[in-house]
């Protein structure tokens, strides 16, 4: 199973935005933030639009904001919103009928996997993201003060 680069840029670009508030964000600007190609990251905000994740902002001070607020947008949504289905074996499919499932010994770890894949996307919106980026970056910052012995 593999997550494609379209999603998790997806996922990248919309954390950026969501960062600014309700402030129309270039592209220009999350490509510089976020090292994407801006011609691929055109791609990926045309596929966010259309899901309804992002509004297009024209004018001099244009660019997108998001069209939800960061805790309304999940995971799930957004990387199946940019992949399709993310189901790890077809079996699983919520419209595949299965031709071997009588005689199959793993169908139901199938099931488990895809189980647990939508819940942990599904229960993870932008704001826990940001939340927990925010948190990652401090701790990191923190690590980065020197510590001087203590005198005497």
């Amino acid at each position: 199973m593999w997550v494609s680069t379209k999603a998790q840029y997806g996922l990248r670009a919309l954390i950026e935005i969501a960062r600014r508030g309700g402030e129309a964000v270039p592209l220009k600007d999350v490509s510089e933030r976020q090292g994407i190609s801006q011609h691929y990251l055109e791609q990926i905000a045309s596929n966010l639009r259309r899901a309804g994740f992002i509004k297009s902002i024209r004018g001099a001070h244009g660019g997108y904001r998001l069209a939800r607020p960061p805790h309304e947008i999940n995971a799930y949504d957004v990387v199946t919103a940019m992949e399709g289905s993310i189901a790890p074996v077809q079996c699983v499919e919520d419209d595949h009928v299965c031709d071997s499932q009588n005689v199959c010994g793993t169908q139901s770890l199938w099931y488990r996997v895809d189980t647990a894949l939508r819940d942990v996307l599904g229960s993870t919106t932008l704001a826990d993201l940001i939340e927990e980026s925010d948190r990652q970056q401090h701790a990191r910052l923190v690590q980065l003060e020197p510590h001087y012995p203590p005198l005497g």
